[in-house]
């Protein structure tokens, strides 16, 4: 609440002007200076400046509800309370979707459909409440530049071919769609502390940042001292402003996060330590001294962030056309899993395929395994070869 823009507390814009010549924004900026610093840079009165610091103070204190009242006004405005997926039994475990004034992160392996989902979900914040949406803008910080107009506007077109049915629709939709490429976490987090304004004059009913793992694993390098510690600090300052935005404005923020390999080998690795370019390679199971390594491919960064976020989707493959969808975390949803295809419109749930063969493992969040892509070729190749269908034989396959 600190984070709260001056204007926002009701100051007059003549002296929130003069305070901006000071680097004073904030009501933190303003808060953390003395009496006499107040009377300095605002040229007003002690009893002035007295009556200025109760004004911020009451502007940016939390305020209290009772769980009563945060009943009744999700009652009384459904649509404020989530932001529909259009995955109808995704939605009905989420009791209505993405839930708006908290951070959703999305994980998986590359190519499981992070930025399909995300692309997907900026369509939907911006369609008419009568049809699920939010109705606003869309702020899309984009790290890896990984989004794609033309898929936007493919998603769009063939999710819903009777409300797109003009390129005006189109054109509208499009322009609610404020894109940002910020490379490193400086950058990122200025956009972060930026966005108070641009959500009032915009209108922005939707966060997305894809991906917080990308700008993060490049610039903290975890084996040196003193990075685990600065990278922590950046990611809990990124989260605490991003929950004040979402709260505030009772708005979602989608996050997406990328996968990591935990170790238990004996020896006391934490996941964040392995590289992204090992990741795939140690699920596998094999090391740098050619023996088997024990670990699982789980969320990349680490534990404590995993706290940060209030609810987690894993996506993940299943086979070779059909994915999983895993809600992993989430304060109203239990464990649950759904599968999907990546179509022209977007994700689509496959909801008669069979999930009686399933085994739910582990119930911490942040140590979920997750499947990758080598692991479900190999499977699905041994099966191949068989000797039912091919004739040959499982150990045929050391020796391609």
């Amino acid at each position: 609440m600190a984070a709260k823009k001056l204007r926002r507390a009701k100051l007059s814009q003549e002296l929130c002007e003069r305070l901006s010549r000071y680097q004073i924004t904030t009501c933190q900026d303003f808060l953390c200076l003395s009496l006499l610093e107040l009377m300095k840079v605002t040229g007003q009165s002690y009893r002035n400046v007295q009556k200025l610091l109760r004004q911020v103070s009451l502007a940016c204190a939390p305020k209290m509800q009772t769980a009563y009242e945060m009943k009744v006004r999700r009652s009384v405005n459904p649509s404020s309370a989530f932001l529909s997926t259009t995955l109808h039994s995704l939605d009905k475990v989420l009791h209505g979707g993405v839930p708006c004034g908290s951070l959703t992160e999305i994980t998986s392996p590359p190519g499981c459909g992070k930025t399909q989902f995300c692309i997907m979900m900026s369509v939907l914040a911006t369609l008419p409440v009568s049809m699920g949406g939010l109705d606003g803008a869309v702020v899309y910080i984009d790290t890896e530049s990984a989004f794609s107009a033309e898929r936007l506007v493919e998603i769009a077109g063939n999710r819903f071919p009777t409300y797109f049915d003009s390129e005006e629709k189109l054109f509208c939709m499009t322009r609610s769609i404020h894109l940002y490429r910020e490379l490193t976490c400086d950058s990122v987090l200025k956009r972060i502390k930026s966005l108070e304004e641009e959500i009032i004059s915009k209108k922005v009913k939707l966060i997305i940042i894809d991906s917080v793992a990308s700008v993060v694993r490049k610039e903290f390098d975890t084996k040196l001292q003193g990075n685990l510690a600065e990278r922590s600090n950046f990611l809990a300052r990124g989260a605490s402003l991003l929950k004040y935005l979402a709260e505030e404005f009772s708005i979602p923020v989608i996050l997406t996060n990328q996968i990591t390999t935990s170790l238990s080998n004996g020896l006391a690795i934490p996941a964040d330590l392995v590289s992204p370019a090992d990741d795939l390679f140690l699920s596998e199971g094999a090391s740098g001294s050619g023996k088997k390594e024990s670990g699982c491919v789980t969320a990349a960064l680490g534990n404590t962030w995993s706290h940060s976020v209030n609810t987690r989707l894993i996506l993940q493959y299943h086979d070779l056309p059909t994915r999983q969808i895993l809600v992993a975390k989430s304060p109203v949803a239990p464990f649950s899993v759904f599968f999907y295809t990546i179509e022209k419109s977007g994700l689509v749930l496959q909801d008669g395929k069979d999930q009686s063969d399933l085994t739910w493992e582990g119930t911490n969040p942040a140590l979920q395994t997750i499947q990758v892509r080598n692991t479900v070729l190999k499977n699905t190749l041994f099966d191949a070869a068989l000797p039912s269908t091919t004739g040959a034989t499982p150990g045929d396959l050391s020796n391609p």
